[in-house]
């Protein structure tokens, strides 16, 4: 039994430490029943399509993952048309995982002939601190995947500095992108400094963590900064940076992208209606609410167990 969803998580270690290890013991029980009660109720609550807290919601349900990539690619085709003509260019955000390969109706027609590549800007919602050329590296995942097959250019596709420390990778991103918005590359978000991406492609992992945002890391609950870094990933590799929940929650438009039956029980979380019990903690994904749009990409079985 993990603690994801204590509201008080560093009170409770710090009674744990003052008594005795018997005490320690009944003391984690007891919450350990209280989280599982948390959980129940909040599982049995319903998905929702309508308002965020700052812009509007839309639950995309497929019956397969084949039918989610056919949907993501008209999606992302009519975004980056519409980007285009109206700022000339459009700028994505990738995530790792599976998502890259969700792409791949992109590199068909009637996209691959069609799409303005030349005019896509690149950028990495979160990235393992390895070598660019490494397996674990989602830079090298999406260039096998998606980069190398569509005509962006090499200038406009920016990855990290892995030749730095976590930290200093972390701050040498920001200030690009920092650097980017002071010339006009990338615009401001409305009522805030922080970049407004165009499209930021988010998946979801079973444990409700959206980039490297974990529900036990403080990091998600950075305010000020636009990226930030891991030393202690519970998946491998450990070291890694991220974008965080402002600069996310910045975007004109999130497309959350999630398949398979593994997540089910974190969507129905994420997609309730009902408002968090007061003992339970929030998944990270419940923390993404974009000044845009967000779009839900699911198929039938991250829904299995839902009837609507």
């Amino acid at each position: 039994m993990s603690f994801l969803y204590l509201s008080s998580g560093d009170a409770l270690w710090g009674w744990a430490n003052a008594l005795s290890s018997s005490n320690v013991a009944i003391i984690l029980v007891t919450f350990a029943l209280a989280i599982m009660i948390g959980l129940t109720v909040r599982s049995k609550t319903s998905l929702r399509k309508g308002k965020s807290e700052k812009g509007k919601v839309n639950v995309l349900k497929f019956h397969s993952e084949e039918e989610v990539a056919v949907g993501l690619a008209k999606y992302i085709a009519d975004l980056s048309a519409k980007f285009i003509e109206e700022n000339g260019c459009f700028s994505v955000v990738l995530s790792g995982g599976t998502l890259v390969d969700t792409l791949r109706k992109l590199l068909e027609p009637p996209y691959i002939n069609s799409i303005e590549w030349s005019k896509w800007l690149i950028f990495f919602l979160d990235e393992r601190v390895v070598p660019l050329n490494h397996p674990d590296s989602n830079y090298k995942l999406a260039l096998d995947g998606f980069l190398s097959k569509v005509p962006i250019p090499k200038s406009s596709i920016h990855a990290i500095n892995d030749k730095l420390s976590p930290e200093r990778a972390a701050i040498d991103y920001e200030n690009r992108l920092k650097r980017l918005v002071e010339k006009g590359t990338l615009r401001k978000s409305g009522g805030s400094d922080f970049a407004n991406f165009d499209l930021m492609l988010l998946g979801m992992g079973p444990d409700g963590h959206v980039a490297s945002l974990f529900c036990w890391h403080f990091q998600r609950f950075e305010k000020t900064r636009w990226v930030t870094s891991i030393k202690d990933s519970p998946k491998p590799p450990s070291q890694r940076i991220t974008f965080t929940f402002p600069l996310i929650n910045a975007a004109s438009e999130i497309a959350m992208v999630v398949t398979g039956e593994d997540a089910a029980d974190a969507v129905k979380i994420a997609l309730r209606e009902t408002k968090s019990s007061s003992c339970c903690f929030p998944l990270p994904v419940e923390k993404v609410s974009p000044i845009g749009k967000l779009t839900w990409f699911l198929d039938s079985d991250a829904t299995s167990g839902y009837h609507r």
